[in-house]
């Protein structure tokens, strides 16, 4: 059974990231599963830190982006929506180059709080950051 309550599609979650950072980034939305939220994200010039590893800033974008779009996704009221409140981020693995792929899935879907797991591997499948969302449930602005 699906959490999703707003209707979403792959196409119109890239829509509504044109020319923002998401975009700028190089971000792409590959999966919208029953419980996941699935994006990649290249590992490039526009994501390294000056040592040519992926920025971890970088992967803290990629987490909140997945999670942040995932949280609204699962309100069913169109006067509320979810705004990050606090992320954290543990980086367990370096990458130079190709991709990395995150999903978010819940831990907790609140009425006023939700709470997201934003897993991130490379591409042959290894942790590389594993980061936390906590999301408030607000009127829409």
């Amino acid at each position: 059974m699906s959490i999703w309550k707003r209707s979403a599609s792959l196409e119109a979650l890239a829509t509504q990231c044109q020319q923002t950072l998401v975009a700028h980034i190089g971000i792409e939305f590959t999966e919208l599963g029953d419980d996941c939220l699935r994006g990649r994200m290249p590992v490039d010039a526009r994501t390294h830190q000056p040592y040519g590893l992926l920025h971890g800033g970088a992967s803290v974008v990629l987490a909140e982006t997945l999670g942040s779009i995932a949280a609204n996704l699962c309100l069913a009221d169109p006067n509320k929506m979810a705004v990050g409140l606090e992320i954290n981020a543990n980086h367990v693995r370096a990458v130079r180059e190709g991709w990395v792929e995150g999903c978010a899935r819940p831990l907790h879907l609140g009425s006023t709080t939700q709470l997201w797991e934003i897993r991130i591997e490379d591409e042959r499948g290894r942790l590389v950051c594993v980061s936390r969302l906590t999301m408030a449930v607000v009127k829409a602005a």
